[in-house]
């Protein structure tokens, strides 16, 4: 809608959020499996894994100056509807019109040369379980993962999406949107982000922490530490499954009778 001289007429932050409310309780009565994205306060993503995906598409040149078009829908509730598959990302994203936008955007698989080099630079990287069991991943790994075209993250070449809205723009701020809901969808499931690179987050978790758990254990300096990571559940930082158990520790001693000795378990679920 526009205005006497032509301009699209002003809708406020509310109107827009009220809208996308609306639409979406409209939605869910034909399709109650919606998965909209909900952002609460003023971050668009929390975790180091949602934060990260946004840091790198805004970092290149290609997307920087338009991925931003996207935060003000993102925020607002707009995003009704949106799916993370192997390779593919598709969402309902509610614009100027009734009716919702469809995106959909596609993802290249990470090479395979290029993710057995990652998993080969950070072995030795982690210097605390401690730190990783609380989701926190060690810098020099950071930088490893999130290093630009070497990195696990994709860069514009491996990123192609589609639009139903009329925008020619080479990112329009639906496409916006939804690549900044992938970000807020990963701070409840960081395992997505396999599943779209088409890699094993166990390969990494087995080959770093497998081979190194017994020597950052010996290096925990009191015994509350160890503690802590003989009981701790490796799902929680990375949402993974591994059909085995990796013990934190071999008792050297047989355990009391009907005293279960608690193991580090990593979850297999790609």
């Amino acid at each position: 809608m526009r205005n006497y001289y032509g301009y699209p007429k002003y809708v406020s932050v509310a109107e827009k959020r009220a809208k996308a409310e609306k639409k979406l309780k409209q939605l869910k009565k034909k399709n109650p499996n919606l998965a909209p994205v909900m952002i609460t306060g003023n971050r668009l993503a929390a975790s180091w894994w949602g934060t990260a995906w946004n840091t790198n598409l805004e970092g290149y040149a290609d997307f920087s100056n338009r991925i931003g078009r996207g935060r003000s829908y993102v925020k607002h509730g707009a995003v009704l509807d949106l799916k993370i598959e192997s390779g593919k990302i598709t969402a309902l994203v509610q614009g100027s019109e009734s009716a919702p936008y469809q995106v959909e955007i596609t993802i290249k698989p990470l090479q395979k040369s290029v993710w057995e080099k990652i998993i080969e630079q950070c072995r030795g990287e982690i210097d605390s379980l401690d730190a990783l069991l609380g989701g926190a991943l060690p810098k020099a790994m950071e930088t490893i993962l999130t290093r630009q075209g070497e990195g696990i993250f994709p860069s514009p070449k491996e990123i192609e999406f589609d639009c139903s809205c009329p925008d020619w723009a080479s990112m329009c701020k639906h496409v916006a949107a939804a690549l900044y809901g992938v970000g807020a969808r990963l701070d409840t499931d960081p395992s997505l982000f396999f599943l779209l690179r088409h890699v094993n987050m166990e390969n990494l978790v087995s080959s770093v922490v497998r081979s190194e758990a017994d020597q950052l254990l010996e290096k925990a300096k009191t015994r509350k530490s160890r503690r802590i990571i003989r009981d701790a559940d490796l799902s929680s930082a990375f949402g993974i499954d591994l059909d085995d158990s990796i013990p934190a520790k071999r008792p050297t001693a047989k355990p009391p009778a009907g005293k279960k000795i608690s193991k580090i378990k990593v979850k297999r679920s790609i």
